[in-house]
């Protein structure tokens, strides 16, 4: 029997009430969670979630800190975690510049700012009970401060072959306690056509490789030619040639593509890695969101 991944869902305008149903699907073919990214309003979806399913664990991977007053996350993530049995994390980060920067945000320390964060959405009076709290993190710090003062961490987009070194930041407790959260959103695109399923990521991820947070982790990680490479490229304004560095081993380090037996194979080294939970962020290369769902559900 494979270990069962979660799912990232978006809910996306137009299409919010099947995302709802999709979700119901989601709880029913077994799979372990559904984690909601930064793009739309994944605490509205979790809200939903709360109701629209029974058993599923579910969370946000992840809500930006800047975006709205502590207090108000406090009431929300409460009332999420009462509503919802205890079945809901809030996952928080500092996101990223352009991200803030389009709505007028500045970032500021990230260390010291998910700090206060955290600090200060505990300290809110009367707002209730509180869910886990999981931070985004790539770089060992910010690992280190997920155990410090959260219940968990989640990556996106990490290097499996780099999950030793920065999970071996964490105490032999955190790895072993199921209730300290580790995942990882790995963008996933299931074909039997190789190199379609392959370009299919490479278009996910050329957004990712334009982040300076994100370069500098894979450097860590051992690609430093390869980020050096995209600098140069964007340095030169040639970014249509930062896919020729987001190379096939770097690819297959990061994401999962191919066919059914190859992504449930990719899963399981995954969870053999350390990750305990793997968030496949499922995208297809035939069809738009609902088909990559379709092709998901169907392999598992």
């Amino acid at each position: 029997m494979n270990r069962m991944p979660a799912l990232s869902l978006a809910a996306i305008p137009g299409r919010r009430k099947a995302t709802i149903e999709l979700a119901v699907e989601i709880e029913r073919g077994g799979f372990s969670g559904i984690y909601g990214p930064s793009l739309g309003d994944s605490l509205a979806l979790c809200e939903a979630l709360a109701f629209a399913t029974n058993e599923i664990s579910f969370g946000t991977t992840i809500t930006p800190i800047y975006f709205r007053q502590v207090v108000d996350y406090a009431s929300t993530a409460s009332f999420i975690h009462e509503v919802s049995g205890g079945r809901f994390r809030f996952g928080i980060g500092v996101s990223h510049g352009p991200a803030l920067a389009s709505r007028g945000l500045d970032g500021g320390k990230p260390l010291a700012d998910t700090r206060n964060f955290v600090e200060e959405l505990r300290a809110v009076p009367r707002a209730g009970e509180l869910p886990p709290i999981v931070i985004a993190a790539l770089r060992k710090k910010m690992i280190m401060l997920s155990e410090e003062i959260a219940d968990g961490m989640v990556f996106a987009n990490g290097a499996r072959s780099h999950m030793a070194e920065s999970l071996g930041k964490l105490s032999s407790h955190a790895l072993q306690d199921d209730d300290f959260f580790i995942g990882d959103m790995i963008p996933t695109c299931i074909s039997d056509d190789i190199e379609a399923a392959k370009a299919v990521n490479r278009k996910t991820l050329t957004s990712y490789a334009l982040m300076p947070n994100y370069r500098n982790y894979w450097k860590e990680a051992g690609y430093v030619e390869e980020m050096e490479g995209i600098e140069k490229a964007i340095a030169a304004g040639e970014q249509d040639k930062i896919p020729y560095y987001l190379n096939d081993e770097w690819l297959a380090d990061t994401t999962l593509f191919g066919t059914a037996t190859q992504v449930r194979d990719g899963l399981e080294a995954w969870f053999d890695a350390g990750i305990k939970t793997p968030i496949l962020v499922p995208s297809s290369a035939s069809g738009g969101q609902m088909v990559a769902f379709e092709e998901m559900l169907a392999i598992f």
